[in-house]
């Protein structure tokens, strides 16, 4: 019987052993952080292969990552577009790239070090092991926990976050965050041709498609920290996308993909 449950065991290993994990990173201007976030994900103990989108980055951000790629064959990717062509359609670009090449867990991820790579096994885990469609790196379910983000700043997310629940029903406490990880499963079925918002507000359309479309989420509990190098993106013109994108998504109807 014993002989029976350690083949068993090794078969499942064996099975987790072939399932593929890409971490997506959109970049602009990030020379400061690209090659340390790199290393850092790499660091990890589950084989994470990593996939750069950078949007044209005059600082040479690009050329960072393609030296690097000479020591990681087939661990790390890299797409160049030309110019900012938004956050939502970089993920999206990575998303069907993901797809198209076989990848069982996709992961989104900020170059900055505002996500912390340690906890990309966390992440993993919840979809995994616990069965989570998405799992969301959580600044918010377990109080809140932001650290170097002015106070201003901290209460606008906070109850951004809370205004989205509130519109959409939606029993997910950081409804902007953007460390995620999805199963193939759960971007298979999001139409991603239907995907309207293109700024942060993608980040809030995408958690209201699984939701909608009946996947479990699971929030992780993670500590959030303002980046130390180079400069933030967010602009005004953000928050606006997402304060009007909430309403209209509220009223749409929310169909899986016709394949």
């Amino acid at each position: 019987m014993q002989g029976i449950l350690d083949f068993s065991l090794h078969l499942s290993d064996n099975r987790r052993g072939m399932k593929k994990q890409v971490v997506i990173i959109p970049t602009y201007n990030e020379k400061e952080n690209i090659e340390k976030i790199i290393l850092a994900v790499r660091a990890q103990d589950i084989d994470f292969h990593i996939l750069i989108i950078d949007d044209g980055s005059p600082d040479g951000t690009a050329a960072i990552v393609k030296e690097m790629q000479k020591s990681l064959p087939d661990k790390l990717f890299l797409i160049e577009r030309a110019g900012k062509l938004g956050l939502g359609t970089a993920y999206i670009t990575g998303f069907r790239w993901a797809l198209e090449n076989g990848y069982d867990y996709i992961f989104e991820m900020d170059a900055d070090f505002s996500h912390n790579p340690n906890d990309l096994p966390r992440l993993y885990e919840a979809c995994d092991k616990r069965g989570a469609g998405l799992a969301i790196g959580s600044r918010y379910c377990n109080g809140i926990s932001v650290i170097n983000w002015p106070i201003g700043r901290v209460i606008m997310s906070y109850y951004a976050s809370a205004y989205v629940r509130t519109v959409l029903r939606m029993k997910v406490y950081d409804c902007t965050a953007g460390f995620k990880c999805y199963t193939r499963e759960l971007l298979e079925a999001i139409d991603l041709d239907r995907i309207r918002m293109h700024g942060y507000g993608f980040r809030i359309e995408m958690k209201y498609n699984a939701y909608k479309l009946g996947f479990k989420i699971e929030e992780v509990p993670i500590i959030f920290e303002d980046r130390k190098e180079g400069t933030s993106k967010m602009s005004s013109g953000i928050f606006g996308e997402a304060f009007w994108g909430v309403i209209k998504l509220r009223f749409r109807k929310i169909s899986p993909r016709r394949k």
